[in-house]
């Protein structure tokens, strides 16, 4: 029955994608003599938890026993520890699926609990509640975004033909996956290039209240505020990564001024992963690489990615001047490649994509 109680609440967590980052996704499930009394979940960044809603659903949740997808809180943070509720309310049982990475967390939780004669099971389910959280996991120790890479290409492996034209290589349902990406990552980074080019909004069409942060890595700030992603910046969530050299320069002001557009500075000295964790100080715990090929192929040379999914369309260009998915790798032998792991086949009707993780399974996407 544990196994049982515990996947309704890993589904319930479920319920909090797009809207908790970067808080974990958490569910709860409050059972009395084999009958669920109430579920609940993590609705909102800076709300109540899962345990607080799940509790505060009940009649009386004493002598009940609470499952849970992480390690109760114990500390405060936006809200009150939850190990504080749970042992106000006399509940006699607690069964977690995984611990908390949170050095603030960690054991602790579980500890309070104990110490207050509650009984704790750890360990129901773990594997799947890892993997629920794994943009968490990784973001709480590392300080630095999850990335997960999505490209659309050709049969032959092209983004795009000489002159640009991409829209659209991949079909509609394809397109609607990677929306479902764009609510369920906290940001999305492209290369001015795709900025010049297609003129992207960047916004996600799934959920309309919460659209991800937008990220330009435009080194000699060539983006300017006829395009879409600067002029329509009401929710003042672009972000435009430049070398700091620009600083000074008369574009830097207006568009901070004029658009609100915000900036990230990097000097020469700086690489890739160095951007990665400033972005990781603004509290963004996961980028969608949209391209282009130059983005794309940075991130694969430099083995800064965790996931992705490459959406191939049964389309041939055979021109050897169209944008390929990726450039400047020089491999002599086949094994020098790079070798996608933990791969898992999506039909798209007639589009194939290649989902692909360097640890776990699949994201709850």
């Amino acid at each position: 029955m544990h196994n049982y109680f515990m996947e309704i609440a890993l589904n319930e967590a479920k319920k909090g994608i797009g809207s908790v980052n970067p808080n974990p996704l958490v569910g709860a499930v409050l059972v009395k003599d084999n009958k669920i009394i109430a579920v609940g979940y993590h609705e909102f960044y800076g709300g109540p938890h899962a345990e607080v809603n799940v509790i505060n659903k009940s009649k009386n949740p004493e002598d009940c026993t609470l499952y849970v997808t992480l390690e109760p809180c114990s500390h405060h943070g936006k809200t009150p520890p939850c190990t504080d509720l749970i042992i106000k309310s006399k509940i006699k049982k607690c069964i977690i699926a995984t611990l908390d990475p949170n050095p603030l967390v960690s054991g602790r939780g579980v500890k309070q609990l104990q110490e207050a004669g509650i009984e704790v099971i750890i360990g129901v389910l773990e594997k799947e509640a890892k993997n629920l959280n794994k943009v968490f996991f990784k973001y709480i120790k590392e300080k630095i975004p999850y990335i997960f890479i999505k490209a659309g290409i050709t049969l032959d492996g092209k983004i795009a033909t000489q002159t640009f034209s991409s829209q659209w290589i991949t079909n509609f349902l394809a397109r609607n996956k990677v929306e479902k990406y764009r609510n369920f990552f906290s940001g999305i980074l492209v290369g001015a290039n795709t900025i010049l080019q297609d003129n992207p909004s960047l916004r996600c069409k799934v959920n309309e209240n919460r659209n991800p942060y937008r990220f330009i890595l435009d080194k000699d700030l060539v983006v300017s505020d006829k395009y879409r992603i600067i002029a329509n910046n009401e929710d003042q969530k672009t972000f435009i990564i430049t070398s700091e050299k620009n600083i000074d320069s008369a574009k830097f002001q207006l568009l901070i001024e004029k658009f609100s557009v915000k900036f990230i500075t990097f000097s020469e000295n700086e690489n890739l992963k160095d951007i990665l964790k400033k972005i990781g100080s603004l509290n963004i715990d996961s980028i969608l690489i949209e391209g282009g090929s130059g983005v794309i192929s940075s991130f694969f040379k430099e083995n800064l990615y965790d996931g992705g999914e490459i959406m191939v369309a049964p389309k041939i260009l055979g021109d050897s001047l169209a944008i390929p998915f990726l450039n400047g790798f020089s491999p002599l032998n086949i094994d020098e490649g790079i070798t996608l792991k933990n791969i898992k086949i999506n039909l798209y009707d007639n589009n194939v994509g290649f989902e692909f993780y360097k640890e776990g399974e699949c994201l709850p996407v």
